[in-house]
């Protein structure tokens, strides 16, 4: 179990968009298993990209409660619907927001082992792809929020 550091709000690199993986190799799985290891090590942890622990690559980890989804490369291909959502972020503690997000997402990536997937999440599965997604893309949630709750 390798824990990494996360990056917090005033760290650049959660500005920066993330760079595309051309290999999945044995690196990128450590790298994963770390991200996994440490999202579970934080409290109230469902979600972690790259590079909130200082990685510029396309990785995600996800678990809602049904099971680690580790993704490389992942982007949106379908949303459909909105919902009103509160989210907060490991990199953002203790800030929590009300935002719109899409109430069906449908996912492209490549798994662990490079092989292509397609997955497709509702309600809070969709909100945390989108989240972490962003995140890639060098967006955080707070950008997006409508109101604060404290």
């Amino acid at each position: 179990m390798a824990l990494r550091q996360i990056r917090l709000s005033d760290d650049e690199i959660l500005r920066k968009k993330s760079r595309t993986i051309d290999v999945v190799n044995d690196k990128i799985r450590q790298i994963l298993n770390d991200m996994a290891d440490t999202m579970y090590n934080s409290e109230n942890g469902a979600g972690l990209a790259a590079p909130q622990v200082g990685i510029l690559k396309r990785l995600v980890v996800i678990d809602m409660g049904q099971g680690l989804i580790r993704l490389v490369n992942p982007e949106i291909i379908k949303h459909e619907g909105e919902q009103e959502v509160i989210e907060g972020c490991l990199s953002i503690p203790n800030v929590f927001g009300k935002l719109k997000r899409p109430e069906k997402v449908t996912v492209q990536a490549l798994n662990e082992n490079g092989e292509n997937i397609m997955l497709t999440g509702t309600g809070d599965l969709a909100k945390c792809f989108c989240h972490e997604i962003d995140h890639l893309e060098g967006i955080l949630f707070t950008d997006l929020v409508t109101e604060y709750i404290k």
